[in-house]
């Protein structure tokens, strides 16, 4: 190890990283933990530590509007696309260059998708429940599923395809991003929300789904989805209605999910 990357990696672990998010749930805290979990970098997971009134706690002050909430030292920042932006660099997730905002455009356009795959289970409002708002859900599914599924993957495609330089294995650059780590979790919670329509798309988006297994693979990835800090999939951004999922038939590769109880939305 080189002086600067010893005096790098000491700058990282010295940090203290604080993540304050719902527990029991991936939800939109996931993509921060994975960014933790790849860059090997010690972070607590407040909810666990010191219980959901900590979480709470830092709403309704003016500070924050909703969770995830990243603490690092007397710095205090929401939005999970603005955190990930700060956390890029430190954990060395994206390029030195100005490549780092086509990182940070990605990985926006991998959570425009998840923002619409959660208004599929609540079109109208986060205010109702899920029963309440079926009919509109039933339609809202079916044109994310046959429509905007399908052109979020062809661009996500087209940029695997487009980057020489990581022989079309990363988005951006030769290495991983957190616009990768982004795109994984997309791809992840749609095959659990929608295992059937998402299942029929392997042979359509090759590159796509090899960046997922890619990225699943990595040690420390792996070694974070088979312990107990990684969340199953519940009520949470990502539901598993099956009437909302595409109709059965044969296909060779399905996830199955869970069905869903009667929930208000996260």
């Amino acid at each position: 190890m080189t002086g600067n990357e010893s005096a790098s990696k000491k700058a990282r672990t010295d940090e203290k990283f604080q993540l304050f998010y719902w527990p029991g749930i991936p939800g939109r805290g996931e993509p921060i933990r994975l960014a933790f979990e790849e860059a090997g970098v010690d972070y607590e997971d407040v909810a666990y530590t010191k219980g959901v009134s900590a979480v709470t706690g830092l709403l309704g002050t003016g500070a924050h509007f909703a969770p995830p909430i990243l603490r690092n030292g007397d710095l205090e920042i929401s939005q999970l696309p603005n955190i990930m932006f700060y956390l890029g660099p430190k954990l060395k997730l994206v390029p030195d260059d100005d490549a780092r905002f086509k990182v940070n455009q990605l990985f926006l356009t991998a959570m425009d998708c998840q923002n619409e795959a959660h208004d599929t289970h609540h079109p109208i409002s986060t205010g109702l429940y899920y029963e309440d708002q079926k009919d509109a859900a039933l339609e809202r599914a079916k044109d994310f599923r046959e429509n905007r599924i399908p052109k979020f993957f062809k661009h996500f495609e087209a940029v695997l395809a487009a980057n020489k330089e990581s022989k079309h294995e990363w988005l951006v650059g030769d290495k991983l991003t957190y616009a990768d780590l982004g795109l994984t979790y997309l791809v992840e919670g749609l095959l659990f929300a929608f295992p059937r329509a998402v299942g029929e798309l392997y042979s359509k988006f090759p590159k796509v789904f090899a960046l997922h297994q890619r990225v699943k693979v990595r040690p420390r990835i792996k070694a974070y989805y088979e312990s107990d800090r990684r969340k199953e999939f519940s009520n949470c951004v990502y539901r598993h209605y099956p009437e909302l999922d595409a109709p059965e038939k044969d296909i060779d590769e399905v996830v199955p999910g869970k069905g869903g109880k009667k929930q208000p939305a996260d």
